[in-house]
């Protein structure tokens, strides 16, 4: 394909020059005029470029020295994740400082779409790819050094249902890039260009691709719940709105203020990322719902086949919290992040260790967020939930038979990932103490009936069949029993995301 004049200009047009730390001012990405990620009403806004610097200036933080999926949340618009084995230690380290650095995306330059590249590109390690990299340095976290396999068992994992690849002893998976664009061409593109600038030192073990759904679900997930609403504010990044959780930097980032674990000096900035494949069984789901139909008056046997996804959830499909609005969705309140996570479960005149009339103590985000049922409300159990939906839209067939196709390429559900500095009282605490547990003892509240598990992710010992209480709100006393698991894991591995200094000048030395 030939370029004529007017063409030339106009690429070049679309370059501009943007600082990444140490490097050289020649390094060159593409100028957006449209931002890379997806934005819904419900998810509480990124900051600006200017508030975000307002911000770290006061606590210190360097956001040009941060990953950018760290703290952004759940707003890519496709995702590739690339699972990969370090064939060559050497090359590989070489290449990643003078080659591959240019192309990883801080979180200063996500802020802003005239500083987006194409395609934002993020990179972190297994224990086993640090030890390949000759990096001996205890880290300090116990979970990630021994791998999300060794861990598969306290969190509920049955492990013939993981895909091969994280199980499989001669699949060495050392670390994982994480591609997001905003069209699948410009990371397939950007992905060979790193795999040639590579040049072999790498081989690749697995890969999903991730895609926001189409149209009015955009930020939803496949059971059709607006995902991403209850992330924390981070303090010298975030302005935090009514209802959601301050939290200090330390809880996301290692290092940082309110991290008490001693760490290297090079893990400053970085960040373990839980990943996790949830495949979602949602004509299953679906079906369940509909034979499972609560009994509210005045609503119709389908409203009330929704208010029990609803109550499951906590929230309604919208993203409103049934906290609110106990019994009919509210899509003008689910819209509106100002009110959407405005809610601790209490209520004048009711009894927050007895009242399930507004949620359920079993709800998935009670359970994975307590507020005001802990007796410390600052707790530092917070994760930043940076995940996005995989696979295909249920086909005609599968919601006719009420099953989910065995056709490995119909799989659907969720690439979970969760960044903590502790994976011990981040992500797998949530599963384990929280979602996995029907007499959660951590809340303050001493409730006059157990909480069951977490309908949604909670998963029963030995798989057996879970006995929800709280459900029916006119009957709190009645337990629901669920006799399979609508999300299924298949998986994962925990990582750490360094920074982009320790990638230059630790990783890569």
């Amino acid at each position: 394909m030939k370029f004529t004049h007017f063409s030339l200009l106009a690429a070049f047009a679309l370059q501009s020059v943007y600082s990444v730390p140490n490097l050289p001012s020649d390094a060159l990405k593409p100028r957006r005029t449209s931002s890379i990620l997806i934005n819904p009403p419900a998810q509480p806004p990124l900051p600006s470029v200017q508030e975000a610097a307002s911000a770290s200036a006061s606590v210190g933080l360097n956001l040009t020295n941060i990953q950018g999926d760290i703290l952004i949340g759940m707003k890519k618009n496709k995702e590739l994740f690339f699972f990969f084995s370090i064939v060559d230690p050497t090359s590989f380290k070489a290449q990643l400082g003078a080659d591959i650095l240019p192309f990883i995306t801080s979180t200063t330059q996500v802020l802003d779409v005239s500083t987006q590249p194409e395609t934002l590109v993020n990179i972190a390690f297994s224990q086993k790819g640090l030890t390949e990299l000759g990096i001996t340095d205890n880290l300090g976290d116990t979970l990630f050094a021994a791998g999300q396999l060794n861990d598969a068992s306290n969190l509920g994992d049955t492990t013939s249902d993981w895909v091969s690849e994280f199980i499989d002893p001669n699949n060495l998976l050392h670390g994982v890039l994480l591609l997001a664009s905003d069209a699948t061409d410009n990371i397939n593109s950007t992905l060979s260009q790193i795999q040639n600038a590579l040049n072999g030192s790498i081989s690749e073990v697995y890969s999903i691709q991730g895609q926001a759904r189409p149209g009015d679900q955009q930020g939803h997930e496949h059971f059709g719940f607006m995902d991403g609403i209850s992330n924390p504010a981070i303090a010298g990044f975030s302005t935090q709105l009514p209802g959601q959780a301050l939290v200090a930097p330390g809880i996301i980032l290692v290092g940082e203020g309110g991290d008490g674990t001693a760490r290297p000096s090079w893990a400053t900035d970085g960040s373990f990322l839980a990943f996790r494949q949830l495949e979602q069984r949602v004509p299953e789901f679906t079906k369940f719902l509909i034979d499972n139909a609560l009994s509210e008056p005045n609503l119709t046997a389908d409203q009330n086949a929704e208010l029990l996804g609803a109550r499951m959830m906590g929230r309604w499909k919208s993203g409103a919290p049934i906290d609110l609005t106990p019994l009919a969705d509210d899509p003008v309140l689910a819209a509106d992040p100002q009110q959407n996570n405005n809610f601790n479960y209490s209520h004048p005149g009711f009894n927050i260790t007895t009242d399930q009339s507004h949620c359920p103590f079993s709800a998935h985000v009670r359970k994975t967020n307590p507020r005001l049922d802990l007796n410390n409300a600052n707790f530092t159990n917070h994760i930043i939930r940076a995940g996005i939906p995989y696979g295909p839209e249920v086909t005609d067939a599968e919601a006719a038979s009420n099953t989910s196709s065995t056709d490995p390429s119909l799989e659907r559900g969720l690439a979970f990932v969760a960044y903590q500095s502790s994976i011990g009282t981040g992500f797998a605490f949530l599963q384990q103490k929280w979602a996995n547990n029907a007499n959660d003892k951590n809340c303050a509240s001493s409730y006059s009936l157990p909480q069951g598990q977490d309908p949604i992710i909670g998963i029963a010992p030995e798989d057996g069949p879970r006995s929800v209480g709280g459900l029916d709100p006119l009957d709190p006393t009645r337990d629901i029993t669920m006799n399979q698991d609508f999300v299924i894991s298949r998986g994962g591995e925990y990582f750490f995301s360094p920074s982009l200094s320790a990638i230059q000048n630790t990783l890569s030395a």
